[in-house]
């Protein structure tokens, strides 16, 4: 008997011992991260309905992004759930195989109207609405960073922090929703922080329009006064959720065109006006346009075969007469030429943020100026020389104003609020021309767009302008060459307001492709102010 007691006794202490050991390795387990997070999981589980970051505005404050909202539907996967979405959802097969794992999840519908106790709506700031304003200018992000334009120059601005929409749910070890159990839902808010650009969203959106004209060019819309861009928009276009298609389209939409550096042609025969102004030839010099004019052994042809006779430089500007400026030409110095170009802007970089930079051009060099033909070539604006829409559009506003050349704007600075501008960067000004001769080029392009012929001007304003069909050197399959047609403008024309420069990239002459959409922007932006 005392034996069996002993035993007892013996295999109590044992049982004791075990349940000793094991409730402290239970302990141990609990207190392993990975077991803490798997039985938090178990108990609730939470749904990421979106997010949204800074925006970008225009300069009176309204939203380039973040300007519309899509409806998130976060869903309890039952059938009453998937009756209530299924007419709505924007993506059915990403609905269902989502809905396959029981989890409560997240899809994209279009109405926020859902009468369901499974289902849950939430209104989301859309970053980039299905016509974006100004997209390569905003520029995309990819990954949570800012990949290019103003979401690249201004990411730990605009991305600073992020405001969130989610929903908690208590579920079950499986993951599924607990029936008749509460949720927590936490609002975001649209940010209100973010960049104020210089942009005017109604011209913008006028641009984005008219330009639809264009299969490749630019258009840009800037401030006559302080060189402000108001538009700028670049064709083809792109939409940040569809990029493959983007990079695989020849006509490389990704590319922001008024930034590239192209053929001029004769719009730069007001630089060499401006040239003859300052040396003294721009009204006595007369040439008797015969159709063509010879300089050495190169023969360099009008337009107009049959010639435009004779001629002073009001009405060789108006009828775009190669030889009349060629023979000019030879009357300049070169070097006066080159320095005449320079001081109008071109050959220079046009900074917009530190990493949006339109192109310097080229120019050609002085020795090369030496060269008879090459000078010829220069002065209606072929050859060598290249410059972009910005550096044509930036000349025009110093021929507009006082003959100084103003430092193109797109940003005025940041806000908290979205209606106070914080750190504004102020306009500037560099020596241009004379005033003097800014306006004699004045006259010069208000008579050319008073022309009957020119067609980008409508019918209620007065406006200054010059068009431009530049030649390219490459020729399509059956053996037309390829030219880009320009043309730049400012209106009205007593008291200039607004600079429009538009490129037709490999549209042709400039006064049939590019003067067109000059028209519909002038147009529009007067009605505005009606």
């Amino acid at each position: 008997m005392k034996t069996i007691r002993n035993r007892l006794a013996v295999l109590q202490l044992c049982l004791i011992l075990i349940f000793s050991l094991t409730a402290v390795y239970l302990a141990h387990l609990v207190q392993k991260p990975e077991l803490r997070q798997t039985a938090a999981g178990q108990g609730t589980y939470t749904c990421l309905a979106g997010t949204a970051e800074g925006t970008i505005y225009d300069r009176n404050g309204v939203p380039l992004i973040n300007a519309s909202d899509t409806c998130e539907a976060v869903v309890c996967p039952t059938p009453e759930a998937v009756t209530a979405l299924l007419p709505h959802l924007i993506d059915p097969a990403a609905f269902f195989q989502k809905a396959e794992s029981g989890r409560p999840f997240v899809c994209t519908i279009d109405t926020s109207e859902i009468d369901c106790p499974d289902v849950t709506v939430l209104k989301i700031p859309r970053r980039y609405s299905a016509e974006q304003p100004a997209q390569h200018l905003i520029g995309y992000t990819a990954q949570g960073a800012g990949v290019s334009g103003l979401e690249y120059a201004y990411d730990s601005l605009l991305r600073r922090e992020q405001s969130q929409w989610t929903i908690t749910f208590s579920v079950d070890g499986t993951g599924s929703a607990l029936a008749g159990e509460n949720t927590q839902i936490r609002y975001g808010a649209n940010p209100s922080w973010g960049v104020v650009t210089t942009l005017d969203a109604s011209i913008q959106r006028i641009c984005d329009t008219a330009g639809k004209q264009l299969k490749k060019g630019c258009v840009v819309v800037l401030d006559a006064e302080n060189g402000d861009i108001l538009g700028l928009s670049s064709f083809p276009t792109y939409h940040p959720e569809q990029l493959e298609a983007a990079l695989q389209n020849p006509d490389s939409p990704l590319i922001n065109r008024a930034c590239y550096a192209y053929p001029v042609g004769s719009i730069f025969k007001l630089v060499t006006a401006a040239c003859a102004k300052e040396q003294g030839n721009a009204y006595s010099f007369r040439w008797n346009c015969t159709g063509s004019v010879a300089i050495g052994t190169q023969i360099f042809r009008c337009h107009d075969a049959n010639g435009h006779g004779e001629q002073s430089m009001l009405e060789a500007m108006r009828n775009s007469c190669n030889p009349y400026f060629i023979a000019l030409s030879q009357e300049l110095p070169a070097a006066s030429m080159l320095q005449m170009a320079k001081a109008l802007g071109f050959g220079t970089e046009t900074p917009l943020t530190e990493t949006i930079l339109g192109a310097a051009g080229t120019l050609p060099t002085k020795e090369q100026l030496r060269l008879p033909a090459e000078q010829a070539n220069f002065c209606f604006g072929q050859g060598i020389l290249t410059a972009t829409p910005l550096q044509i559009a930036r000349m025009t506003c110093a021929i507009a104003g006082d003959g100084t050349l103003p430092a193109i704007r797109l940003i005025r600075g940041s806000t908290e609020d979205g209606k106070t501008v914080q750190q504004e960067t102020p306009s500037r000004r560099e020596n241009g021309i004379s005033a003097e001769t800014a306006a004699f080029l004045r006259s010069l392009m208000c008579y050319t767009a008073a022309d009957e012929a020119f067609q980008g001007k409508p019918g209620n304003v007065s406006m200054g302008a010059k068009t431009s069909t530049a030649q390219t050197g490459r020729y399509d399959a059956d053996g037309q060459e390829y030219c880009h047609g320009w043309v730049t403008s400012f209106f009205p024309a007593q008291q200039p307001r607004y600079v429009v420069t538009v490129l037709a990239e490999d549209g042709g002459y400039g006064n049939q492709t590019a003067a067109p959409v000059l028209r519909q922007i002038a147009g529009a932006i007067l009605d505005l102010e009606t």
